[in-house]
């Protein structure tokens, strides 16, 4: 119930969706199944929410489990109060829970253990007290054989006892975080000649933690990993020192001052190293966090981009030496044939390599090319446009981001997919499928690889996979996949699916034909009825026996679609035709709550079903801008600074984004060249593939640097 009321409270939930959210996730639902099928339980939570809400749940039982360990640790040592109950009771992170614990840990030897196996413990909670003379007790403690010989031995270790029972107290350890965190300062220091620059900003470099953005402490933490800087938070030492005593001091004295002596050594040897960690660790995990987000926020769109359908696509691997390598796939995405030209330097066989190309395009009827952003993708670019000007055909180009491409070419999914080839051209493959369908080809590459995130390489693995897999399959199961056609890598990210499961349907598809209903799933080996449960929606039949196949109304709802099709007169064959375009206007003109009523559906999946049925086997991509398709280009060199140019967002990053306006090299737009408002971050604005306006601000040619700005177009319109 305490994490229930918790989850309310954090989402601004109503009590029965929060709970409904709880049992459906636990009951084994997949996050796109209930985000699709069971908004009436949930209030409509989109995908996103609900996996942060996953993700909280998660934790907020794993800090449940962690207290109950706790919990049942203290009992067994017979140490267990109504205090330290509450202090567990009241945590609300990990860290905080193990500062309660803290103090009864088994630790290595320590100098308070080796004070207390010399019995000296009595002595520190009798200068505790302050109630006495410390030196006066001090001499009942003294023993030859323990090696207690002075006074001075046993307030020595009295005070190293003091020492750690200070370090040990999990109210100052999260006063002293909290202090670290909004008073604390990072500083930086560059501790060898960086060769290449990249940190020569933080070579003497101090910043408020407040204040840090958090491409920042990824850059400072990279940095430090490297070698090249060192770095430590500070926080005013004589403060922490006051706050440390201060918390253990009741009186004045020599007790006292012996207690604010323990006070400042246990923070100088034992507090302020560990506090130092934790600070970092809670900088990079936010900085980490807010860079997954970005990834994912990056990913989603650049996954989601329009399709360029119904086209032969002849596909470029650009390069110096070993030449371009060129594959040509149907519109399907079948090999039709492949080549190498070697137009660009050092090779320079341009005429040869015309020849290759008006062939490939004459015989296999080839509608567009599409160019691989890498080494060589310039001289590439201008060696197409020239060509495309001396033929008849109607052929355009398109530039597409390679990344991955040479990743996936030598991955054991490319030798399984493409065994006669070798792994440059299944990388032209690659990217003239890109063009294709990005989401279908993407799909089979790792996302760390994609080139759309920031120190990606700097995450924390297993939380980065999780989050961008959670993308992928957000992503597959929203546009839907064609059962008869899909891989055995798109498949595996449908709901309720896995790798085994996708080899399970494809076989079953190779020995017996095409999938006509998606009712035969249920006879694939390994695929029973909670895995149909959650994918049967998301898995599409063009042409089949039901035209619903071809559409993301569930299974479970078929009858009541037909229902809904029978009150107002529609058929099936209606539903093929596109007769039913008024079938919301029908509905509303009848009442959408009594129609809802009559056919036992809940609103919000009956208006999922008219959208499905006015418009079946619908792509939700088709409605986003297309790819831009040239046939010219424009170099770095026919830049000027005032000029406006048109882009594509490539990445958006912390401090700006990145533009690609067709001259090879992305131009920057800084945060503050966004907007004439104020705004927080980049994504508020922009988004991986959409289409903007930007004026040229500052050129270097020579550095290939080239600074935009969005604002100024509306200031140059006006």
């Amino acid at each position: 119930m305490e994490i229930l009321q918790q989850l309310i409270s954090e989402f601004n939930l109503r009590p029965d969706h929060a709970e409904n959210v709880i049992n459906l996730l636990e009951e084994g639902n997949t996050i796109p199944f209930i985000a699709r099928y069971r908004k009436e339980m949930t209030g409509a939570i989109d995908d996103q929410v609900l996996r942060d809400f996953n993700d909280r749940y998660e934790y907020l039982k794993n800090l449940e489990k962690r207290k109950e360990e706790v919990r049942k640790a203290i009992t067994e040592q017979g140490k267990m109060t109504d205090e330290i109950e509450a202090n567990i009771v009241a945590c609300t992170t990990m860290t905080e829970i193990e500062d309660v614990y803290r103090p009864f840990k088994q630790k290595k030897k320590t100098r308070a253990s080796v004070a207390i196996a010399k019995g000296l413990q009595p002595l520190a909670d009798f200068i505790l007290l302050q109630e006495g003379d410390p030196y006066k007790e001090a001499e009942k403690y003294l023993d030859l054989e323990k090696g207690v010989e002075s006074v001075e031995d046993a307030i020595k270790g009295a005070k190293d006892v003091i020492a750690e029972i200070v370090s040990d107290n999990a109210d100052l350890r999260k006063k002293l975080r909290t202090l670290y965190e909004n008073h604390g300062e990072i500083q930086v220091k560059l501790v060898e000649d960086d060769e290449k620059g990249t940190y020569g900003m933080y070579a003497d470099y101090s910043e408020l933690i407040p204040e840090i953005k958090n491409h920042r402490i990824l850059a400072v933490n990279r940095g430090e990993k490297e070698g090249c800087l060192k770095v430590k938070i500070y926080f005013n030492p004589d403060m922490a020192k006051r706050v440390c005593a201060t918390k253990f001091l009741k009186s004045k004295g020599d007790c006292a001052k012996l207690i604010t002596e323990a006070a400042e050594d246990g923070y100088e040897r034992l507090i302020a190293p560990s506090i130092e960690r934790e600070v970092r660790a809670i900088l990079t995990e936010r900085a980490g966090e807010q860079a997954i987000k970005m990834f994912e926020v990056n990913l989603r769109p650049l996954l989601l981009q329009p399709p360029v359908k119904g086209k032969v696509t002849l596909g470029l691997d650009p390069g110096y030496r070993t030449g371009c390598k060129v594959a040509v796939v149907d519109d399907t995405g079948k090999v039709l044939d492949t080549s190498v030209i070697y137009p660009v330097p050092p090779h320079n066989k341009i005429e040869e390599a015309k020849r290759i190309i008006k062939y490939l395009i004459k015989r296999c009827k080839v509608d567009v090319i599409s160019i691989g952003n890498g080494t060589a993708s310039k001289e590439t670019e201008i060696f197409v446009a020239e060509l495309l000007k001396e033929i008849d055909e109607d052929v355009s180009y398109a530039v597409v981001n390679e990344a991955g491409a040479s990743v996936y070419s030598a991955s054991p999914l490319a030798v399984e997919e493409f065994p006669d080839y070798d792994l440059t051209l299944r990388s032209a493959i690659s990217i003239a499928r890109r063009l294709q369908d990005p989401l279908a080809e993407l799909i089979k590459i790792d996302p760390k690889s994609i080139g759309v995130g920031q120190y990606q390489h700097d995450m924390d693995k297993k939380r980065l996979d999780s989050a961008l897999g959670g993308v992928l399959e957000d992503c597959v199961n929203s546009v839907g996949v064609d059962l008869n056609t899909a891989s055995v890598s798109l498949l595996k990210f449908v709901a309720g699916l896995n790798a085994g499961i996708a080899k399970n349907i494809v076989a079953y598809r190779e020995e017996n034909g095409k999938f006509t209903s998606r009712s035969q799933l249920l006879k694939v080996s390994k695929l029973g009825a909670k895995a149909y449960e959650q994918c049967a929606g998301f898995l599409r039949i063009p042409g089949g026996k039901n035209i619903l196949d071809n559409t993301a109304v569930h299974p479970e709802s078929y009858k009541k679609a037909q229902k809904l099709l029978s009150l107002f007169g529609y058929t099936d064959k209606d539903v093929k035709e596109g007769k039913i375009l008024d079938l919301a206007k029908k509905v509303k003109e009848f009442g959408e709550d009594k129609a809802a009523e009559y056919c036992e559906l809940d609103k919000a999946t009956m208006k999922d079903i008219i959208a499905e049925l006015i418009k079946p086997g619908r792509d939700i991509r088709d409605s986003l801008p297309a790819p831009k398709l040239r046939r010219d280009l424009m170099g770095i060199e026919d830049l000027a600074v005032g000029m406006e140019v048109e882009g594509t967002v490539r990445n958006v990053i912390d401090f700006g984004a990145f533009i690609d306006i067709g001259v090879h090299q992305d131009g920057l737009v800084h945060i503050s060249e966004i907007t004439d408002r104020y705004i927080k971050h980049p994504s508020e604005v922009l988004k991986v593939g959409q289409q903007v306006k930007a004026v040229v601000i500052n050129l270097d040619v020579k550095k290939q640097r080239i600074g935009l700005s969005l604002k100024q177009v509306k200031k140059k319109a006006n």
